[in-house]
This record gives structure tokens, sequence and C-alpha cells, in this order.
């Protein structure tokens, strides 16, 4: 630490950072967050603030190196960091839990900035079973909250996405999926409370009135709806949620649907697509390739090696462990003899397509979910789990490219045959899981795997990555949830109107947040300083 400022300027790295290079802040800077939150929940040392990087990034490079880390206890200390941040102009990258595997964990955009933690401020706040929805702070995890609702006994569901140790609220904030009824078009959440960059505190919809009734149980509000303005956002931090759930259903069937061939995929999504419509399944069901498949559906993930997998060895491999060119993880769930009316029809489209086929199935009663052996089974019916990393050797890491594709076979094949390109250009082996997110769209998730020990392979996939969302964007499919080296590339892809989209976001980032301080560079919105700066990412400016 220094007596006068950064070591280094905050910002995009050099392409060849050193420890010369790491950036630091100002010793009065921390004396002041220490006087905040407490010294032993600021940490300056290198190795402490290590501790929160990207375990999945290139190995040594600082690109998005943090300063510090600071963890607040409460909303207060939250705004009294962020009023600190605006005194000092200094930026500061909010996270919750800080996992975010696959998209740069907790990493800031911009080099340099404070990393905010919020692990200490994990309370939920409200249960109530009646109404059926939660009320939490930004480091509940989904593991936290199904602990809670066992514990008290209560006949609620608990939504979950494939690892139960994120958070809450903070995969929400990122548009991560969950797989029950309100993962569907991403419903779960409702009623916001917030601080503003400037530190103010506003409570969105009907949480705005002093006393509100409604302000976790109705969505909209009088006068244009905020909440969105959130998600995906640097323009404020959630500082409380409310979280709709469900009953816990009378009777549960999880279902794996098998592709035995990949010349069915087209008709596999219009099936599932009119399943959906017609409410034979819910929630969202997510359909794997076969190294995804074995991983994801059997928690039996092929061990990962130099060379790819051939086209006759996946064949091959699908045979062996019955999961085909392609399977559907879903399930159906209701009163048990709904649940048998929705199987015949589900299993009766499925047995339409030439290659499809079924697992054995079974329907479970709620008394007997502590029967289920695959996380596939627990997660369908909201018990958290980490299976998908306890299977996974611990070098290997994961890259996500997300792009939206409309629900129709042949949109969901122009995606697959592209990012199968991709894989085979790199001498990488396929893997591609299709979120069903709702009736009309999937989100069709390219997971690149690679050995996070080693620096070629690192960059072999980021590069990877970067060609496939800016290859996809040109095609017309958009990355929902890009990672921080791709923030700026997929944002230039909605380049309507001259990026109007983009330009109107900034100026609600300029009138908001005027002195750039929260998350800059979120998902390809920077302040008026850093475009002045020039730290956008001129390789996918699109300022023409």
């Amino acid at each position: 630490m220094t007596d006068d400022g950064p070591s280094t300027p905050i910002g995009r790295a050099p392409d060849q950072p050193d420890d010369a290079r790491i950036p630091t802040i100002p010793e009065l800077v921390a004396r002041e967050l220490a006087e905040i939150v407490g010294e032993e929940w600021v940490r300056v040392e290198r190795a402490s603030v290590d501790e929160f990087k990207d375990p999945f990034w290139i190995p040594g490079d600082e690109t998005y190196a943090a300063s510090a880390v600071v963890q607040p206890g409460t909303v207060e200390e939250v705004q009294e960091v962020l009023r600190l941040a605006n005194r000092h102009g200094v930026p500061v990258s909010p996270h919750s839990q800080g996992r975010n595997l696959g998209h740069g964990g907790a990493s800031p955009r911009k080099r340099g900035a404070i990393q905010l933690g919020f692990q200490r401020m994990n309370r939920v706040l409200e249960i109530d079973e009646e109404l059926a929805l939660a009320v939490v702070e930004p480091g509940v995890t989904w593991q936290d909250l199904y602990d809670e609702v066992s514990q008290r006994g209560l006949d609620l569901l608990t939504p979950v996405p494939d690892l139960g140790w994120g958070s809450v609220v903070g995969n929400t904030m990122d548009s991560g999926h969950t797989y029950q009824d309100y993962g569907a078009d991403y419903r779960l959440a409702a009623g916001f409370e917030v601080v503003l960059p400037d530190g103010e505190l506003l409570r969105t919809g009907q949480g705005a009135i002093p006393g509100g009734k409604a302000g976790h149980t109705y969505r909209r509000s009088l006068g244009p709806s905020l909440d969105e303005l959130f998600i995906q956002s640097n323009l404020g931090i959630v500082v409380r949620m409310g979280v709709w759930l469900k009953r816990r259903p009378e009777a549960y069937a999880p279902l794996v649907l098998v592709v035995g061939e990949d010349e069915d995929l087209e008709a596999a999504v219009d099936t599932i697509r009119e399943l959906r419509l017609a409410g034979h399944l819910e929630g969202v069901p997510a359909l794997y390739s076969t190294l995804r498949a074995a991983h994801m559906v059997l928690d039996a993930p092929v061990p990962p090696r130099a060379l790819p997998y051939s086209v006759e060895e996946l064949r091959q491999l699908g045979t062996e462990k019955d999961v085909g060119a392609w399977a559907l993880r879903a399930a159906v769930w209701g009163d048990r003899e709904i649940v048998e009316i929705k199987l015949r029809r589900v299993l009766e489209a499925w047995e339409r397509i030439p290659s499809g086929r079924v697992h054995p199935v079974r329907v479970y009663a709620r008394t007997e979910y502590e029967e289920f052996t695959r996380s596939a089974e627990k997660i369908t019916i909201g018990i958290p789990t980490l299976k998908a990393i306890e299977s996974t050797p611990d070098h290997v890491a994961h890259l996500d490219v997300s792009p939206v594709v409309p629900m129709r076979g042949s949109a969901i094949r122009e995606v697959v045959e592209e990012l199968r390109g991709h894989y085979a250009g790199a001498g990488l082996s396929f893997g591609v899981g299709i979120m069903v997110v709702g009736e009309r769209s999937a989100v069709a998730i390219a997971g690149i795997r690679y050995d996070r020990t080693d620096e070629v392979s690192a960059r072999t996939a980021v590069e990877t990555g970067r060609r496939m969302v800016a290859a996809l964007g040109e095609l017309g499919y958009g990355d929902c949830r890009p990672h921080l080296e791709f923030m700026d590339l997929a944002q230039s892809a909605y380049s309507f109107n001259g990026h109007a989209y983009r330009r109107f976001v900034e100026r609600l980032k300029d009138a908001v947040d005027p002195n750039g301080v929260l998350a800059p560079g979120r998902h390809g919105i920077w302040p008026a300083r850093d475009r002045a700066d020039g730290a956008v990412d001129p390789a996918a400016a699109g300022n023409d």
C-alpha cells in the first residue's frame, strides 16, 4: 500500500502485467473503510485479496485484479462504502457469494476496483408460509434458504440452480437459471431494496409505500416498474429481495428423455416446445449433449483429455451411458392423478421422435425424497447439491458462452452447428446444454472445458469463447450472460439504431452514478469518465 494512491492506473491491465503493476488502494481509503465495516473485514494484502479472484482465469494474468476486498455487515455500511467511493473516486464491484464460475467469478470488470462482498449479510429475513415467499439478504445461499425452510418444517419447495453454494440474490442479479416453476421466464424475484450508487436507499414496486403490504407479492408499481433495471446492471446494489416459493407437490416424477441420434435434435426441440406450451412439462428442462449429459444427468463425467472426442467416440459413449446424442433432464409434479396424465402425454410425444427413448420412470411421493441418489433428481424438485463441482477434477475449469435462441428446432440447429465448428477449430470436445427457459426461448450454453493450471489451455478457451460470442452475435443470437472478458463484445451485438439501447442505458448510468464508481463496465455499460478514458474494449466498442 502506498500513501499517495494506486501503484498502477485503475483500469484494463497492460498485456504483460507483473507484480509491480498490481493495483492497491491509498492507505487513507483503507483506514476509512475499516472505520465503516471494521478492520477485520477489509482485505488489502495481495494473498488475502487473491482468495476472491476468479479461480478459472488465466494463470498469472492480472487483467481483472481487484485492489481490496470489503465485506459490509449491514445496509448502512453498504451505503457508507458507496459514499466513500464517491468521495475518493474509487470504483466498487459488488458480489454476493463470489461464485459465478464460468463467467468471471467475483473479479471486477474494471481492474483495481474494490470488491464488495456480501458473505456477512446472510440472513433469511422472512418466510411467509401462507403466501409462499421468502425475503433474503444477498449473502443467503440456496442451501441456506433450503435449510431454513426445512428446519422450520414448512410445506414449501425452494428453487435451486445446479450448485447450491451460490447466492439467491447474486444468481438472480445475473440472470442465472433455476429449474422449478418460477425459473421459467425468470419469475423468481419480487420486490427489491436497493442501495443506489450515491448511497441512497430505494425500494421498488409496492415496497416504495412506507408500511406497504404487497412489497414482495406484486411485481408492478405505480408508473414504471424498476426491478429489471437492477438485474445485470450497475445502477444499484440489491440488498434485500423477495423470493417466490411453491408448495411441495403431492407427486413428483424426474425424467431422463434420450435422443439417440443427433439428426433428431430438431424434432426433440420442437417436441419440448409443444409440451411446454401445453403445460405438460414445467419449470426449466435442460437438454444436454453427450458429454454434458453424462455429467449433469448421470453424475458420471467423462474424464477430460487433451484430444477432442471424435463423432464416433461420442456415439459410443452415448450408447454406453444411455444418454445418446442428447438427453433431456426434466420433471413433472403436482397431484398424483395430474402427474400420471402429464407423464402419459410426455412419453407419447417423446416416442414419436425416431430415436427417442425414456429412462425408467418412477413417481415419488413427498415423503420419499430422501431416496434420491442422483443430483438431477434433487435439482428439479428444489434440493440443493454440489455434485456437479464435486465430480469435476480440480484442475478442470469451464468458460460459458450463452446465446439466446428461439425455441425452434431449426434455430437451435443453426446455433449448435456454429458452436460445433468453433469447438472443432480449437481442438476441443463438443459440449452444450440447452436451458429451456420458457415456452419460446432457450439459452444454449456452450461450456468450454480446459485445464486451469495451464496458461495455453486457458488462453485457448478464452479465445474460443470470444470467437463464439462474435460469430453468434453476427447471426442474431446475443449472449445473455457473458464472461467478463466478453462483456463489451457481447454488448456490441445489441446495435440497433446506432447502439440506441446501450446509449440509453449509459444516460441512466451517468444520471444515477455521475462519478462512475459502481461496477463500471458491467455487461458493457461504462460511465462517462471511462468512456472518455478509452476503458472500453476497442475491438467491441461499436461507436460508429
